[in-house]
């Protein structure tokens, strides 16, 4: 980075290089959580609650984003509240987490937080579908 005076208090930062990030977000699993539903349900009905899970919270993630562009605060902690509970109950844990998160930062007022929080979900939860979706491809 080189610094040209231009002015007597004005400054041009010429920069040498540009660094693009591009955020990579862990997901956590929780096989047990999927066993025991296997365990539980039998494999036909345990592939079942799996597969409409996934589609349940592939259209939530959607509609957060949909209803955070509404500004509607309301709507958007409550759908974000029910994807604490479907992703729960099949080992979802970082999107349950991210997802409590949004809800916090709800709770607290702040909408730069509510957005880095919630474009955190989407790709948390992107991944976490995958990832879910291809353990269950394993297992099969």
């Amino acid at each position: 980075m080189i610094g040209h005076a231009v002015g007597a208090n004005i400054w041009v930062i010429v920069v040498a290089t540009i660094f693009t990030l591009i955020p990579y977000e862990t997901v956590r699993l929780d096989p047990d959580r999927l066993n025991g539903l296997y365990r539980q349900l039998g494999e036909a009905s345990a592939e079942d609650v799996v597969c409409r899970a996934i589609e349940e919270l592939a259209v939530r993630l959607t509609h957060c984003e949909r209803l955070w562009r509404q500004q509607d605060s309301d709507g958007l902690r409550k759908t974000t509240r029910s994807l604490i509970a479907i992703s729960e109950q099949i080992g979802m844990t970082a999107l349950a987490r991210v997802a409590g998160d949004v809800t916090d930062v709800i709770d607290n007022g702040d909408s730069s937080a509510i957005g880095a929080t919630l474009f955190r979900l989407l790709r948390v939860g992107e991944r976490s579908l995958s990832a879910v979706w291809d353990l269950q491809d394993l297992s099969v």
